[in-house]
């Protein structure tokens, strides 16, 4: 019946393939556009020196994305807001309120029994070794041992 509405009349020219041909979708995208497969590194933020670890000057304590923890005394900041010692002495973490709330801040202290954080203005600076000026100590020692070389030889 469905041959008859299509092509109507007797002939020739009414072959089967006509009328029943079949269409057919595909069922997978073509290859090329792949969505997936990129995927970047890890930038490996984070702390580098725990608290109440000893740091030398020149180590990156913390490595961040923006200020979460600021510097503190001893402690340096980057263009990348990485925090890194200034000072030999070790690791402290802490909150200051008194500046804003919720603050945290990365120092270094002295000793590793100093836990003096968050310090007050008006307090007396702990000062190390390694403030004194080297040059001069070394010109007093030369002259101390000039003059005991002297003192030998009088003798």
């Amino acid at each position: 019946m469905l041959r008859s509405l299509l092509l109507p009349g007797p002939g020739p020219l009414r072959p089967s393939s006509f009328v029943l041909q079949q269409l057919r979708f595909a069922t997978k995208k073509t290859g090329g556009s792949s969505r997936n497969g990129r995927d970047s590194i890890g930038r490996r933020l984070g702390f580098k020196k725990q608290q109440n670890e000893h740091v030398v000057p020149g180590n990156i304590i913390v490595r961040q994305r923006g200020t979460k923890f600021h510097p503190g005394e001893n402690v340096g900041i980057g263009k990348d807001h990485t925090l890194f010692a200034l000072q030999p002495g070790y690791v402290r973490v802490y909150a200051d309120s008194r500046i804003k709330e919720g603050r945290r801040f990365v120092s270094v202290a002295l000793d590793k029994e100093d836990t003096a954080f968050p310090r007050s203005p008006y307090e007396k600076r702990v000062r190390g070794f390694f403030l004194v000026d080297r040059t001069r100590a070394a010109i007093e020692q030369q002259q101390q041992w000039d003059s005991y070389r002297a003192a030998q030889e009088a003798d």
